[in-house]
């Protein structure tokens, strides 16, 4: 069989089984949460992640190459974000075509520092090497407390769903960009420059209101799925609870709305879980918005004409 028959998240499956052997007590957790963990003695554990983009399928041609050095910190970060880490530091390996500029090279490493500064940590290494293609591969280390450690997988039926910030804001502007429908800088910037929500995932598990909890850059749908497969559980969402910024509204209607606020990734939000009882608390924590309800089996969303079956479909690479 070929990669290309698998989705992405069947083929880390198939390639995670190959990989688990008996461990030696250090590794805590990895497989299919957001870092693997690492129990490295003290009070903290060592989480690490790493992602890796493409020119072709992740940068758009109209993203300058600060932009592109700030992306390939993020996506690493919001990782971290997701388990409620503070991040210690970047390694970031940089597959350059031989005609690229050097002042575009000089323009993704400043973009690659400020995001590391702007989230309290650093690139403290890394490697460059000739690539057909502009590829930018990041790992990202973080410490959490060990006693805040939150997984995807500790939802629990009638827990409340909650996520940070806007929905849809970056699939719309992948949709304004592919239909060429002028549109605010807002809206593309939260595209071309996302901010993970490392700040706000340390004030939940600091809370200790969060029950699971993961981040969405591969859309709202697909990480439900992810978040019930780990938890063994479902959920129930609201359509007029989601919230979506009015400029987003003014851009797309109906069908197309819901692609770029549910199917489409981008958005660099952080998906929740908290017990009712505790709901106060973790508004205290952070600003949040309360989406839905978990259930015993499947993925849903309330709509005005009745719930509809959310398929798994977002941001896959493969399949």
């Amino acid at each position: 069989m070929k990669a290309c028959e698998f989705n992405e998240r069947a083929l880390i499956a198939r390639i995670a089984k190959l990989l688990a052997k008996p461990g030696n007590g250090t590794i805590v957790g990895a497989g299919e949460d957001d870092c693997a963990v690492l129990d490295i003695g003290g009070e903290d554990y060592l989480l690490v992640t790493t992602d890796m983009l493409h020119r072709k399928t992740d940068f758009p041609h109209q993203m300058s190459g600060w932009q592109i050095g700030w992306m390939s910190v993020a996506v690493n970060l919001s990782d971290l974000a997701s388990k409620g880490a503070r991040p210690v530091g970047v390694v970031m390996a940089m597959g350059i075509p031989p005609d690229t500029e050097l002042e575009f090279i000089e323009e993704i490493v400043e973009g690659m520092d400020e995001c590391a500064g702007r989230f309290g940590t650093q690139v403290i290494g890394g490697d460059t090497d000739s690539h057909d293609e502009l590829t930018m591969a990041g790992t990202a280390l973080g410490l959490v407390k060990k006693e805040l450690l939150i997984r995807r997988s500790g939802a629990k039926i009638s827990d409340l769903v909650c996520v940070t910030g806007h929905l849809g804001t970056a699939g719309a502007a992948l949709f304004a960009l592919d239909k060429k429908i002028p549109v605010g800088q807002g809206i593309l910037k939260a595209l071309f420059e996302p901010m993970p929500r490392i700040d706000e995932g340390i004030a939940l598990v600091g809370s200790c209101s969060v029950t699971s909890m993961m981040d969405i850059s591969d859309g709202l749908a697909l990480s439900l799925h992810d978040l019930g497969k780990a938890s063994s559980v479902g959920f129930k969402v609201y359509e007029d609870r989601l919230p979506v910024l009015p400029d987003v509204r003014k851009l797309f209607k109906g069908r197309e709305l819901l692609e770029a606020v549910v199917f489409t990734g981008g958005d660099f939000e952080l998906l929740f879980t908290v017990s009712p009882d505790k709901i106060d608390i973790a508004r205290e924590a952070c600003p949040l918005t309360v989406i839905g309800e978990v259930i015993g089996g499947g993925v849903f969303l309330e709509k005005e004409g009745g719930l509809e079956e959310l398929e798994a479909r977002g941001y896959e690479h493969f399949g």
